[in-house]
């Protein structure tokens, strides 16, 4: 049974519309007022949210902003009640990421199906989608079905690439949107005096290539098969379609595709201020969750790519861990990690 935040001042208004929603099958809520509307969503989690505008406290406007700042509600739909029919209203609203609008006095009618139309469009789309297993086809057909996208991808063919090659170069221009199917492919920049640092390792189920794709920049960094892969290859306008055709298809695909800007960000940050031990530790423990514990298999030279350092200094350091029981080196390129939170400790 969904579950509806109805947030209204007018006391004769929110009574009725409550009385008809349960007589409908909803579960509901009911605030007065945005700030306490606020606070019940936060203690329990609603599937839609009915709001009026003009409010004491904490007006819709303002409750609307708190949704989309906060992770656990932001992506709730949300349907504003309203006396005020002036564009610039209506303007506002839309441009904080409302996804419909009521226009007091309204009907039984209008209000059930305002909200069988957000539920039944929003629930197409899932959080969970399995992009290793032909969750990327589902996705995919679910966007283009939710946003009414018909070329969406259509030819979604997969591209084999060899070992070695070049996707894209530093300073192309970003024309596509890439997904990889299988194999390993890295990110790389090469500095002014040739050496190549390793940004990310992307693996199957990833994304990759579309920071550029958002303002429309020129690639600051090459992407590089590590082995032989399979890629799909999404067209910019394709992507830009899927971003600004609808809201809920947006919010879902940059879900899936932010995962791993903290990361980087991390990684940055700890190159430039933390001690070579620790450097290795974080990448080696790094590695070892993405891989869920298995084998890390990656040549020293590509290791030492990601760490930012030369491979003889990553060498005696991986000597230095073996020696205390934390790793196994496997030949010819493989490192096991035997004690995580040893290794994790020891090196804070």
């Amino acid at each position: 049974m969904k579950t509806i935040l109805l947030i209204e001042d007018n006391d004769a208004i929110r009574e009725n519309t409550a009385e008809i929603l349960e007589l409908t099958g909803y579960t509901v809520d009911t605030a007065e007022n945005g700030k306490l509307g606020v606070e019940k969503a936060l203690a329990k989690k609603p599937d839609l949210v009915i709001c009026d505008i003009m409010m004491p406290v904490l007006d819709g406007y303002g409750v609307l902003h708190i949704f989309n700042k906060n992770p656990q509600l932001s992506g709730v739909p949300f349907i504003f009640l309203t006396a005020k029919t002036e564009r610039n209203d209506l303007r506002k609203g839309m441009e904080l990421g409302a996804d419909d609008y009521l226009t007091k006095p309204f009907d039984e009618s209008e209000l059930l199906s305002a909200i069988e139309g957000r539920l039944n469009r929003f629930a197409h789309l899932r959080p969970d989608y399995d992009l290793v297993h032909d969750g990327l086809d589902q996705f995919m057909d679910d966007a283009r079905r939710v946003g009414n996208l018909q070329s969406l991808a259509a030819d979604r063919k997969v591209h084999a690439v060899r070992k070695k090659q070049y996707i894209y170069s530093e300073g192309d221009e970003a024309n596509r949107l890439y997904f990889l199917k299988s194999g390993r492919v890295k990110a790389v920049r090469i500095n002014t005096d040739g050496k190549e640092l390793i940004m990310e390792i992307y693996t199957p189920g990833d994304f990759f290539g579309y920071l550029p794709l958002f303002d429309s920049r020129r690639y600051t960094e090459s992407a590089v098969t590590m082995e032989d892969s399979e890629l799909y290859y999404i067209p910019v306008e394709d992507f830009q379609q899927l971003l600004l055709a609808n809201p809920e298809v947006s919010q879902h695909f940059i879900q899936l595709l932010a995962g791993r800007v903290a990361e980087r960000e991390e990684q940055l940050v700890g190159m430039a201020y933390n001690s070579l031990r620790r450097r290795v530790a974080d990448t080696l423990l790094r590695l070892h969750n993405q891989q869920n514990g298995e084998i890390i298999q990656l040549s020293r030279d590509d290791l030492a790519a990601i760490v930012g350092t030369a491979t003889e200094s990553l060498i005696r350091t991986l000597s230095e861990f073996r020696q205390d029981g934390l790793i196994e080196v496997i030949a010819p390129t493989g490192i096991r990690v035997l004690q995580a939170e040893k290794l994790r400790r020891a090196n804070w």
